[in-house]
């Protein structure tokens, strides 16, 4: 009898650094954890790797003068800038805000409010509820400060604004702040426009070249290489992060050949068809914090082709307590197992399904691999997976 179901390992590889040769990396490290760990190889396994280590290998970076210059060719050479809805981030944001500081000599900076499209705070949302502004209203940064303008971060301890506006600054680069959810109000300060927004990218930037400004998104910032540098012709600046003060890594940008590239070398060498994935940010929020870790623009950029499509799977709560409701014991759980085997292939709004996860597959991975590696000194940016794709009828 079958006792585990899922099972998910975080294994432990070589520091990455750049010119390394991942795809040989990533398949020696499972086959020695395997012969270590005294475990074996299924099909449907997955072999999850994080964007981080896959952008480092590649030495996908950019410098912030080259991010810069970027701007100032797209704008040509602006003396005013305005930015919508950047994210609240000093790993995310802050040189990607330095780069924009030095393009220009004036920058206005939108902000929404009572917090950034993943979740982080600007503002003490009691004292808003309580104050004279509504989410529909334009703050400026004088009515800020005065109602708000002693809120600090409860995890970071930092005022956004006071740490984004000293930076800004630092670069001759003159700062004025506005708190607005609606992303025309930049226009009453300028047309030169870039939009940070990440997962509504495309909608508030058509909106506001339909009122005739001229608009640049992050995603269009950085998709060609400049002198040699990193690019992302996909996404552009959306998933980097902060490597040194000066330079940026940039999400991955050849995930794709890499997995079938793992996946081919994994089938050469253990004789099973293993799904191989790429992950960033997880799709998870934060009940305390609030904040939705979703940065990146997807959860995973490169993926094979097992792990496509949503789960397909019963409810087995709903099932036991009305279809089953007078069995017990082995019997129970025997019908379970045979209504499970003759699920129709697609239950999509049936009442069989409901409280099951309505999301991609890829997307619960990446959750998952997210939550197992972490993001700071666990050491194991691969996450090999067991069993996800099994339910209480395997044995």
């Amino acid at each position: 009898m079958r006792d585990l179901g899922t099972v998910v390992r975080g294994i432990r590889t070589p520091i990455i650094k750049e010119g390394d040769d991942l795809a040989t990396i990533v398949t020696d490290t499972i086959i020695n954890a395997s012969k270590n760990n005294h475990f074996d190889f299924n099909d449907k396994d997955i072999v999850a790797i994080t964007e981080a280590v896959v952008g480092i290998s590649e030495g996908n970076y950019v410098t912030v003068n080259t991010v810069t210059k970027d701007i100032q060719n797209k704008f040509d050479n602006p003396e005013e800038l305005g930015i919508v809805f950047p994210i609240l981030s000093r790993n995310r944001f802050s040189l990607i805000l330095k780069a924009i500081a030095r393009s220009t000599k004036k920058l206005y900076v939108q902000l929404s409010f009572p917090a950034d499209e993943v979740g982080n705070g600007i503002l003490d949302e009691e004292k808003l509820y309580n104050s004279q502004y509504t989410k529909d209203s334009v703050i400026t940064e004088e009515e800020y400060r005065q109602t708000f303008g002693d809120w600090i971060h409860p995890f970071t301890g930092i005022n956004m604004i006071d740490f984004y506006k000293e930076l800004i600054e630092a670069e001759d680069c003159e700062a004025h702040f506005l708190l607005s959810n609606n992303p025309k109000d930049i226009l009453q300060y300028t047309r030169n426009v870039i939009t940070c927004d990440i997962h509504t990218r495309y909608h508030t930037k058509y909106l506001l070249e339909e009122y005739g400004a001229k608009v640049v998104g992050l995603f269009e910032i950085m998709t060609e290489p400049i002198n040699g540098s990193g690019y992302n012709e996909k996404y552009g600046m959306l998933g980097s992060n902060k490597s040194t003060e000066e330079k940026l890594k940039l999400f991955p940008r050849t995930g794709q050949k890499l997995v079938e590239d793992i996946q081919k070398r994994l089938k050469e060498k253990t004789g099973k068809t293993i799904e191989v994935m790429v992950y960033g940010d997880g799709a998870f929020k934060d009940p305390v914090g609030k904040i939705w870790e979703l940065a990146d623009p997807v959860v995973s950029p490169a993926y094979t082709s097992g792990l496509e499509g949503t789960p397909n799977e019963i409810k087995l709560k709903y099932v036991s307590d009305n279809k089953f409701a007078d069995l017990r014991g082995e019997e129970l759980k025997e019908a379970i197992k045979k209504e499970i085997r003759n699920k129709e292939k697609d239950l999509k709004g049936k009442m069989i399904t409901q409280g099951t996860t309505p999301r991609r597959l890829t997307d619960l991975i990446g959750s998952l691999c997210d939550l197992t590696s972490g993001s700071g000194d666990k050491g194991t940016p691969v996450v090999f997976i067991q069993g996800y794709f099994d339910n209480l009828a395997n044995e």
